[in-house]
């Protein structure tokens, strides 16, 4: 039977560094989540083309403690591998990113299904970020990360090391080794092994414009090893053209009928002004692997770009009926008791004592907290965007009765960056509408754009991305929609507007404040994100 066909991105919107593994017949792929919760979700296909969510893994508070973080600090670059009847997810909290430190945590779990229950974690080491493990043939395991050097003058990235773990005792034994330096950049350490060969997969050159894939192997697992003469595996450093931009951090699964395909991130910028920006981050990607006679991988188109259409593994199967693999439905009525999995929360999971679902049966309450430059107690649930021509509208019925109140809709990328369309207070007025924004750091509040709307039977909220370009609007019934402030730079909202490091891609959602601590109750009604 004739392959079947595998459209990139298979998890659109931000779905970066992912983890593939294959159990029996089921492909799973995990996907870091930085400073949003529930952490490190997965998905799961039989066909590698059809994904449906199969829930997160970091679930719990005795699993992740994400407060305080900084953005885009938080789980990077958890790796999934499964051995010996167990899943095992090896991930990093980072807690300082910047330079020229990086205080990074690195903790290993298991689990008899990739569902849970998942152990405890264990710590392993704090030595450097992007955490994965090999299980060799002789039934060791390995861990492998790379080494962060903070010393002045000394490039930052000092190599790939290796050490044991020891199963029984569940610790690292014996003593690190490097077995790989190089005078790029490189990171997200994987190993497999081959017909006698030992191959290390490598993210190479950054996770921008420059990355890429690179190969090593050798004999011994401990090196030395080789690098691949071909270059990069896949990279589109020297591009601006591929419709599939900044391709690296991958890993390999193997089909039961012995093809071979690699999953990596990839991302689709817009184009602006100010030169392309990825509003959607980095995404999930699918492309087939073939092996050379001497033995190294390739791309099976015989380039290094990844392609939007690759062929499925042999047999074709009829493609199932799943889940929408990473946006959730289009429209949210609020009508279960708790929040479906394709919401996340910034750095604290959602809990009763300022989320329910119960209070106002068919409506999402969320009572105010802190400011929308906290990183420890935000009231806010927003959505991957997945899609740069989208729409996203709610209803809000909230009664602030002081100008420290606020909530509304909200357009996402972190602490620093934001378009809120907000509803408040102001003594003179009562209640009003209007816009405020965060560009970067400079936060600015756009009183000309103030609507009064003591007087509306409903306030209805309205986010419009076309490219480039934001609209915000607003009406009385959802009906008659008047525009608020002026169109808006949506490329903003991207991992590569500022100066800052940014790997998370936009969201757009609902949050509430009360910096009186009186914890005002906002609630909505739905919310809608659909394609336009």
């Amino acid at each position: 039977m004739p392959a079947g066909l595998i459209h990139n991105p298979v998890l659109p919107g931000f779905h970066p560094d992912p983890s593939i593994v294959r159990v029996a017949d089921t492909y799973y792929v995990a996907t870091s989540t930085f400073e949003w919760l529930p952490g490190v979700p997965v998905h799961r296909s039989a066909d590698l083309a059809h994904w449906e969510p199969a829930g997160h893994i970091l679930d719990r508070p005795d699993l992740v403690d994400l407060r305080g973080v900084a953005d885009s600090a938080g789980v990077w670059a958890a790796s999934l591998s499964y051995h010996d009847g167990l899943f095992w997810l090896a991930y990093s909290i980072v807690r300082t990113t910047g330079h020229p430190f990086k205080d990074v945590d690195n903790y290993l779990i298991t689990a008899p299904s990739v569902e849970g229950p998942w152990t405890a974690p264990v710590f392993l080491n704090s030595s450097g970020f992007d955490p994965s493990l090999f299980h060799d043939e002789d039934g060791r395991t390995w861990l492998l990360n790379i080494q962060w050097d903070a010393r002045d003058g000394r490039p930052s990235f000092a190599g790939i090391v290796l050490q044991e773990y020891d199963r029984e005792q569940r610790r690292l034994t014996g003593r690190p080794r490097t077995i790989l330096t190089h005078e790029e950049l490189v990171e997200g350490p994987n190993v497999y092994r081959r017909e006698g060969w030992y191959y290390l997969m490598l993210a190479h050159g950054g996770t921008g414009w420059n990355h890429g894939i690179l190969m090593a192997r050798s004999r011994s697992l401990d090196g030395p090893y080789e690098l691949d003469p071909h270059g990069n595996l896949m990279t589109t450093r020297h591009t601006w053209q591929a419709p599939l931009l900044k391709a690296g951090h991958g890993e390999l699964v193997e089909t039961p009928e012995g093809e071979w395909y690699i999953a990596h991130l990839a991302s689709r910028p817009v184009d602006t002004e100010d030169g392309p920006r990825s509003i959607l981050g980095r995404e999930t990607c699918i492309e087939k692997i073939v092996w050379t006679d001497d033995g190294w991988p390739r791309l099976e188109h015989g380039g290094t770009e990844p392609r939007v259409t690759v062929p499925g593994p042999l047999p074709a199967t009829a493609a199932p009926a799943v889940a929408p693999a990473a946006g959730g439905a289009e429209r949210d009525d609020f009508d279960a008791t708790t929040l479906d999995g394709s919401w996340c929360t910034l750095r604290v999971p959602a809990d009763p004592s300022w989320l329910s679902l119960t209070d106002r049966p068919g409506q999402l309450r969320l009572s105010g907290r802190q400011s929308l430059h906290s990183r420890f107690e935000q009231s806010l649930v927003a959505r991957r965007l997945n899609s740069v021509r989208c729409e996203a509208r709610t209803v809000v019925d909230f009664r602030p009765d002081h100008f420290t109140q606020a909530a509304g809709l909200i357009c996402w990328y972190d602490t620093s960056t934001y378009f809120y369309l907000r509803v408040t207070h102001e003594a003179a007025r009562g209640r009003i509408l209007g816009l405020v924004e965060n560009d970067a750091g400079a936060y600015r509040e756009h009183p000309a754009t103030d609507v009064d709307v003591d007087g509306w039977p409903a306030i209805h909220l309205r986010a419009r991305f076309d490219a480039a370009d934001l609209r915000l609007s607003a009406s009385p019934d959802g009906l008659c929609w008047q525009d608020i402030g002026p169109v808006l730079d949506a490329s903003r909202l991207s991992d590569d507007y500022g100066d800052a490091l940014r790997f998370t891609g936009a969201f757009v959602g609902l949050c509430a404040q009360d910096l009186n601590g009186t914890r005002r109750p906002a609630y909505f009604d739905h919310f809608e994100l659909k394609d336009r």
